[in-house]
């Protein structure tokens, strides 16, 4: 065991904890995703610095999967060692979450919403975690070549196991949310959450999916909530050379930063500078403005970003004009 962490002891007064929907679990209004920069090509030192920043700032909420790296799994090892040494004193204080519902592993039971997988994938994660139980499992995206009652199932049998908490969908829409929703309270497992991609430039879940969340007492956790680094002040010149739309990323890609996408992002820069606060911090706090949000889940590459994150709730609201200039600068009419 690492002897040489201990936690800060003011880290419950560093951040506001939000209602899961309609359940007594609260999360943290900003959580930690370990995505892209826990996997074996990781800095262990620098994955150590990062969690323990977040955890000194109350970020109680780490988010991984079985397919995080890389290489997948590689992201729940990295955490998994962590929770093994300097984490072992605190994890009654930590909602760890994982998931399944990408390729895995070869055949027809590596991937897709069956019992098979998911339980094989969620036995593979406590491994990998050293854990008994995850406090959020949650199923990856949608398998339409299975029945949704057949996933539904086994998330509810995970729970009557002791294998999982809570459990939560990811990606789902509006129709199928509110199926599988329906399904789970049925089966005595109500649905945690819904994990989606939310932003200032991803808003289609707005007119049909939060609604459907809330009405089904679910928490939304927004993922991707400053597009992928575009909302942060990394891309005001264009496309910096050590930039994930520069590294041949698949989720960010050069030819998404058009012209017009840079100029809104200038703009909303603006208005965010105007406020005495960086760009991302401003894109946060959108995020959450909403309550059905229960928490934004960030990625992080330093301590410092994870900062930052966390300050931007104690910065003032956003009022009523204030998101009207937003709406304003997202529509092209430039700020109101």
């Amino acid at each position: 065991m690492d002897d040489h962490y201990l936690a800060a002891p003011d880290r419950y007064q560093r951040q506001p904890y939000r209602p899961a929907g309609r359940h007594g679990l609260r999360l943290p209004g900003i959580a930690l995703g370990l995505w892209h920069n826990f996997g074996a090509e990781c800095d262990p030192a620098t994955a150590k610095a990062m969690v323990h920043q977040a955890f000194d700032l109350g970020i109680t909420h780490f988010d991984l999967a079985n397919n995080y790296g890389p290489p997948p799994g590689s992201a729940e090892q990295t955490f998994g060692k962590l929770l093994k040494g300097s984490l072992a004193p605190y994890r009654d204080e930590l909602i760890i979450a994982s998931k399944a519902g990408y390729i895995m592993w070869d055949g027809p039971y590596g991937d897709g919403g069956s019992a098979k997988y998911l339980f094989a994938s969620l036995h593979q994660s406590l491994r990998r975690l050293g854990l008994d139980y995850v406090d959020i499992f949650y199923h990856h995206r949608p398998d339409p070549r299975t029945p949704l009652e057949e996933t539904c199932q086994a998330l509810a049998l995970m729970v009557r196991q002791g294998k999982a908490l809570y459990v939560g969908l990811s990606n789902y829409p509006a129709l199928l949310a509110a199926q599988a929703a329906a399904r789970l309270a049925e089966l005595g497992t109500p649905c945690l959450v819904n994990q989606l991609k939310y932003s200032l430039f991803q808003r289609d879940i707005e007119a049909e999916t939060l609604p459907v969340c809330r009405e089904h007492g679910m928490g939304v956790v927004a993922f991707s909530p400053l597009a992928g680094g575009l909302l942060s002040d990394r891309y005001l010149a264009g496309i910096p050379a050590d930039s994930r739309a520069a590294s041949a990323s698949p989720f960010l890609k050069p030819e998404q930063i058009t012209a017009d996408k840079l100029a809104t992002i200038r703009a909303l820069h603006a208005l965010a500078q105007q406020r005495g606060q960086p760009l991302s911090q401003l894109a946060l706090q959108w995020v959450l403005r909403d309550s059905v949000v229960s928490c934004a889940l960030i990625g992080a590459s330093s301590p410092q970003q994870i900062v930052s994150a966390v300050e931007a709730q104690a910065q003032p609201p956003l009022d009523a004009a204030l998101l009207q200039q937003i709406e304003g600068i997202l529509a092209g009419q430039g700020p109101a």
